[in-house]
C-alpha cells in the first residue's frame, strides 16, 4: 500500500508518534570512522619530475600532445616512476591517457588538457565498467587498470571538450544499454560484451580499475561525457580538493564502486547528476563478482547537483560501513537518495550520516527500491541499520519517501536531531519497518517515536 500524509492527516501522524515508544538508541560507532581513516594509505611515488614539453608537447591547443604524454610516462616508468608534469598552457590530447603504477599526472597551475572531440580517438576498446556492468568499451579519457601508487594532482584543468561527439550519444544509447544489461544479467562472458565502433555507450572521464593507493587531488574537471571520477575495485583511495563543474546527463561527481578504504573530502561538486555515490555492481554481474564497497568516509564537501549523495542503484555486491559527515548540500531533486530494484539483490547496512547543512530539495530522504527495470527479476535488496542525525534543512518538498517491496521492506532507519524549517509533504510510505524518530522537528512540530507501515505477509 501507499500512503500520503498531508495537512491534517500529517498532524495526526505526528501526534500519534509522540505517544509511541522512544526509538532504541544506537551505539556511537563513529569511532569506526577514525579507524578507517587511519588505514587509508597515500601512494608512494618517487620525487622526480618529467615534463611533457621536454618530450615534444606544445601548448596552444593545436598540436596533438598525446604522443609526448605517452613518451613521458614511458620514461618515468623506465626510471621507477615519478611526476609527469603538464606545465601552464592548453595541450590538445587526441585520445585517452593511460596511467601506470608509480606515476603522478601533475597538472600545474594554468595548465589544461583539452581532450579530442572525436569518438574514434578513444578506441581500441578496453575493459571498463558502465553503470555497474563490466564491458569491453570505449576507453575512459583518463584510465588506469591493474595499477598501484598512482595519482592525478595539481590545480590544472581536465576538459572533456564542449564539442565532444560523445554528447550526441545520450539520445542514441538506449538499445545498447538494454543489450549490455541483458548480457550482465544472463552471464554472457566479458570477452563477448563488445561495445566498440557502431555502439553508443559514453565513456567515463577518469576511471581506475583494480588499483591500490590512489590520490586524486586538486584538479578541476569540466565537460565530462558521462560519469566524472570513478573508482572500481580500488583499495586505499583519497579524493580531495577537486573542483568538479559539469552538467551533462549522468555527470556524477565521484562514483565509489566495489572499493574499500576511501576518503572523499574537501571537494566542490556542481554536477548534472549525483554528487557522491557509492555502488558495487549491477544485477547478476555484481552479485557474481561479489565485491562490496566498504569503509568509505565522505566529509567536508560542498555538493550541488541533481542529487546530493546516493547509494545505488548499482549495489548488488553490497555496501557497508559508510560515513558521511560535515557536508553541505545545496539544491536539487533529492538530498539523500538510496536506490535499487528487484534485479539487484545486495545488502546495504551500517550507514551513518551526520552534521549536514541542506538548502532546498524536492525530496529530503528518498529510498527508491522500485528503481526502473526492464529485466523483471526477483532479487530484492536489503537496506538496514542507517542513521541520519544533526541535519538542518531550509526546505523540502517531501521529508521522507519510501518505496520498497513487501517482501523486503526498508528497516531500521533512525532520524535524530533533524530540523526542517519548511516541508510540504511529510511522508510517502510503501513498506517500511522500524523507522525511529528522535527530536525531528518539521516546522513547529516535534516527532519522537517509531513507525512501521508495510503490507501484511501471509
Amino acid at each position: 500500500m501507499r500512503i500520503l500524509f498531508r495537512a491534517l492527516a500529517a498532524l495526526a501522524l505526528w501526534v500519534g508518534l509522540l505517544a509511541s515508544a522512544q526509538a532504541n538508541s544506537k551505539t556511537d560507532d563513529w569511532a569506526m570512522m577514525d579507524e578507517i581513516l587511519a588505514n587509508i594509505e597515500l601512494p608512494n611515488i618517487p620525487n622526480r619530475e618529467f615534463v611533457i614539453t621536454d618530450f615534444g608537447a606544445e601548448a596552444g591547443g593545436k598540436k596533438d600532445a598525446l604522443p609526448a604524454i605517452k613518451a613521458t610516462i614511458r620514461k618515468a616508468v623506465a626510471e621507477g616512476g615519478g611526476r609527469v608534469v603538464v606545465p601552464a598552457g592548453t595541450f590538445l590530447c587526441n585520445g585517452p591517457i593511460h596511467l601506470k603504477s608509480k606515476i603522478d599526472l601533475h597538472l600545474a597551475k594554468g595548465s589544461k588538457i583539452l581532450f579530442s572531440a572525436k569518438t574514434e580517438h578513444y578506441l581500441p576498446i578496453v575493459k571498463t565498467k558502465w553503470e555497474g556492468t563490466e564491458v569491453m568499451g570505449y576507453s575512459p579519457l583518463v584510465y588506469a587498470v591493474n595499477v598501484h601508487d598512482v595519482a592525478i594532482t595539481g590545480p590544472g584543468i581536465l576538459d572533456g571538450n564542449t564539442k565532444s561527439h560523445f554528447k550526441k550519444w545520450h539520445k542514441k544509447q538506449n538499445n545498447d544499454i538494454h543489450k549490455l544489461r541483458t548480457m550482465g544479467s544472463t552471464g554472457v562472458p566479458l570477452e563477448q560484451r563488445i561495445f566498440g565502433k557502431g555502439t553508443y555507450l559514453r565513456p567515463v572521464f577518469v576511471q581506475f580499475i583494480d588499483a591500490e593507493r590512489v590520490l586524486l587531488d586538486g584538479y578541476s574537471i569540466i565537460n565530462a561525457p558521462f560519469w566524472i571520477n570513478h573508482l572500481v575495485y580500488t583499495q586505499s583511495a583519497t579524493v580531495r580538493n577537486l573542483n568538479v563543474d559539469s552538467h551533462f546527463p549522468n555527470n556524477d561527481g565521484i562514483d565509489v564502486e566495489s572499493s574499500s578504504n576511501v576518503l572523499v573530502e574537501n571537494n566542490y561538486f556542481r554536477t548534472g547528476d549525483d554528487s557522491v555515490v557509492v555502488k558495487s555492481g549491477r544485477d547478476l554481474d555484481g552479485r557474481t563478482i561479489g565485491i562490496p564497497s566498504t569503509n568509505v568516509v565522505v566529509r567536508n564537501n560542498d555538493m550541488g547537483g541533481e542529487d546530493g549523495i546516493g547509494l545505488g542503484s548499482e549495489m548488488s555486491g553490497g555496501i557497508k560501513n559508510v560515513f558521511f559527515t560535515d557536508n553541505i548540500l545545496r539544491k536539487g531533486l533529492s538530498a539523500f537518495r538510496f536506490k535499487s530494484n528487484l534485479d539487484r539483490g545486495g545488502l546495504v547496512e551500517n550507514v551513518r550520516v551526520r552534521n549536514f547543512t541542506v538548502e532546498a530539495f524536492d525530496t529530503l530522504f528518498w529510498f527508491q527500491m522500485n528503481y526502473p527495470s526492464k529485466l523483471g527479476l526477483n532479487f530484492p535488496s536489503t537496506y538496514r541499520d542507517i542513521v541520519f542525525e544533526n541535519i538542518v534543512v531550509e526546505s523540502a518538498g517531501t521529508f521522507l519517501e519510501v518505496h520498497a517491496p513487501a517482501a523486503a521492506p526498508l528497516e531500521d532507519v533512525t532520524f535524530k536531531n533533524i530540523v526542517v524549517k519548511s516541508v510540504e509533504t511529510p511522508l510517502i510510505l510503501e513498506n517500511a519497518k522500524d523507522l525511529h524518530f528522535e527530536q525531528v522537528r518539521i516546522g513547529n512540530q516535534v516527532v519522537n517515536g517509531s513507525l512501521s507501515w508495510h503490507a501484511k505477509q501471509d
